[in-house]
């Protein structure tokens, strides 16, 4: 055996012992997680071996829809609202839908590829997908807000009459109203409705602080259940994917089940809250330290309450959103994506390109729209 040789059959060996002691890390980490019953995550094994994801291309797009644009992902398109109208462009920039009209203050939310424009404050509501208007409807009061489920069904809530009563109206996906509530007391912050479309919480401020309404079964004027956070400020509410209605508190997450019973998912009372953003399964927040500076952290949970990351911030956060797994946070020293262990992807093209833009949403195959007054680009991560 040559002097060349020995090394190379050394590092053989040692390749061979670093192969088999991975390969009963691993099997040894199925092994249990199947016993346990916990579910099979190799999210960790293979970021030992995967490269940094890096962004690539920007490409600018062309809204042309007035001033005080709102942005929504129709999974695979992209839509605005301004003061102008409703527009819809594919990845390509190309115009796939238009929809002229006066928005004094629009508002836009999106869920499983059709959206929900409104104007705050007045009375027009359109909802659409990336080929057509599905519903037209003037409210007869004033528009608070409005929200869309993944089947297409949706909630519009007005303050309405001279005591500016709060009346939370559902729809289905043809845009007929199936179901209708008038509340006696308190302003009507917001609605939803469950995935399965059979059940609707409302949200209101109080004298006392805020209250969330439950109407199971969409049958009956009177509710199921009340939740009432006395001397405390519930922000939103959301239903996750597991059927669980999420409430956002000034310094908390509850979790609120059907007879109105909550329990806490996460406390932050050392902290107050910046921003949040909602993700199939995920739920990011970003908590801002008292006193001055943005001093502050991101940290990401599952809908059960899991940590999955944590991350310390000092930088001014502007605009956050997650999405496919991923968290885009729109700074004011430019753009930064986190996947969903908050592990930060390195930026290999122009950050630079997020310059003007005051608005960041994340998009769901890996990319994120950062837009301005005047400017709307993409910008995608790429392998």
């Amino acid at each position: 055996m040559t002097g060349d040789e020995k090394p190379k059959r050394k590092w053989r060996k040692l390749v061979g012992i670093a192969f088999s002691l991975i390969s009963l890390v691993v099997l040894t980490y199925i092994a249990i997680t199947l016993i346990t019953g916990r579910g099979l995550d190799m999210s960790w094994f293979t970021r030992m071996f995967s490269r940094l994801e890096t962004v690539e291309a920007v490409d600018e797009l062309h809204f042309d829809v007035g001033r005080e644009r709102v942005f929504a992902d129709l999974d695979g398109s992209l839509a605005a609202a301004g003061t102008l109208g409703i527009q819809v462009l594919d990845v390509g920039g190309n115009e796939i839908l238009r929809e002229p009209l006066r928005l004094s203050s629009p508002a836009v939310k999106s869920s499983n590829g059709r959206a929900i424009a409104f104007d705050v404050g007045g009375t027009t509501v359109r909802v659409f997908d990336d080929r057509q208007i599905i519903s037209a409807i003037e409210a007869s009061g004033e528009i608070v807000s409005a929200s869309i489920n993944r089947n297409g069904w949706f909630c519009v809530n007005t303050q309405e009459g001279s005591g500016l009563r709060g009346v939370a109206t559902a729809y289905n996906d043809r845009g007929s109203a199936v179901y209708k509530v008038n509340l006696a007391s308190g302003f009507v912050l917001s609605s939803v409705l469950s995935q399965d479309n059979k059940s609707l919480a409302v949200l209101n401020l109080t004298d006392n602080g805020s209250r969330v309404t439950l109407y199971n079964g969409l049958n009956k004027q009177d509710p199921d259940s009340t939740f009432e956070l006395r001397g405390g400020l519930i922000l939103d509410i959301q239903y996750l994917t597991n059927g669980s209605l999420l409430a956002i508190s000034a310094d908390s997450l509850l979790l609120i089940d059907k007879s109105g019973v909550s329990s806490l998912m996460y406390e932050f009372f050392d902290k107050r809250l910046g921003g949040y953003s909602l993700d199939d399964g995920y739920i990011a927040l970003h908590l801002l330290d008292f006193g001055v500076g943005h001093g502050g952290r991101l940290i990401i949970l599952n809908e059960s309450g899991l940590l999955l990351g944590e991350v310390i911030t000092d930088r001014e956060i502007l605009s956050m959103s997650m999405g496919g797994g991923r968290l885009a946070v729109l700074r004011n020293d430019g753009l930064v994506f986190y996947d969903s262990a908050l592990e930060e992807l390195n930026l290999a093209g122009d950050h630079l390109s997020a310059a003007g833009s005051s608005r960041i949403l994340a998009l769901g195959n890996g990319a994120a729209l950062a837009a301005g007054e005047h400017s709307a680009v993409i910008i995608r991560v790429g392998d």
